[in-house]
């Protein structure tokens, strides 16, 4: 597939795909030159404790400075969907989906914080900053 100036486009397989399940990737488009920044936020990530078993509830903030491509939002919430019966800390949850996002986008860097609600009074906030693939 081509854009309209003749370069290559990634195939993108969930968008506009009846997907009714989470997914383990994050598919990406070619970014529009004037677009400098992209930030995706959500309070509605569940995950579970690594310890417990435990439900946990984070709300993520997705930063990043796109280079050749951005992130799609609906591979993104079936992405973050696939943590919600999975067992893991905040500070991991925060680096896995920074990591895919490098992976997936390629961008000249991202930050993502996730900010885990409170649990026996006790609010936790981890940040992963990534600079873009070498």
């Amino acid at each position: 597939m081509s854009d309209a100036s003749g370069a290559q486009v990634p195939e993108l397989t969930v968008l506009g795909s009846e997907i009714r399940s989470p997914i383990e990737h994050v598919e990406s488009f070619p970014a529009p030159p004037e677009c400098t920044r992209v930030r995706f936020s959500t309070d509605e990530v569940s995950s579970l404790c690594p310890v417990t078993g435990q439900p946990d509830i984070s709300s993520v903030v997705i930063d990043y400075e796109p280079h050749e491509h951005c992130v799609e939002s609906k591979s993104l919430k079936l992405y973050l969907w696939s943590f919600r019966d999975r067992a893991i800390f905040a500070e991991a949850l925060a680096g896995e989906i920074a990591t895919e996002i490098r992976r997936s986008a390629r961008p000249r860097s991202v930050r993502v914080v996730v900010t885990q609600h409170a649990r026996g009074g006790i609010v936790t906030e981890a940040t992963a900053e990534l600079p873009g693939p070498a």
